[in-house]
């Protein structure tokens, strides 16, 4: 058991992507954690409460916000039973690679989302 996290890109013509999967990287879910709950905590589960089992739609904005905090190390200290420990250092150049690939995706018209599971 443990922190498990994704983002995938879907098309215009619905073909789904992988664009990114990270284990245990608790600050990223902290920051993506913040975005869903500045965006009214939007959801396909109305009920849903935790950040858990969530599909975080991500914009052009969010994208430049994250790689602005994952270059100034500024992604939130995030702690949980299941989240592991600090992985900035090691995640940052995969974080990097992931903000350039939902750009491009973005870019022709696709949509990028963030998941996770805990």
């Amino acid at each position: 058991m443990g922190l498990d996290q994704y983002a995938y890109s879907k098309s215009k013509d619905g073909k789904k992507t992988d664009l990114a999967e990270w284990r245990k990287h608790p600050n990223l879910q902290g920051w993506m954690q913040r975005l869903w709950e500045s965006k009214g905590r939007p959801n396909e589960h109305e009920d849903t409460i935790d950040f858990n089992c969530v599909n975080l739609p991500l914009t052009e904005e969010d994208l430049d916000q994250l790689e602005a905090d994952v270059v100034a190390n500024r992604l939130p200290s995030t702690g949980g039973f299941f989240f592991g420990s600090d992985a900035d250092n090691h995640y940052r150049e995969a974080d990097l690679a992931f903000i350039e690939k939902a750009r491009e995706a973005l870019s022709t018209g696709g949509e990028v989302t963030y998941g996770s599971w805990w």
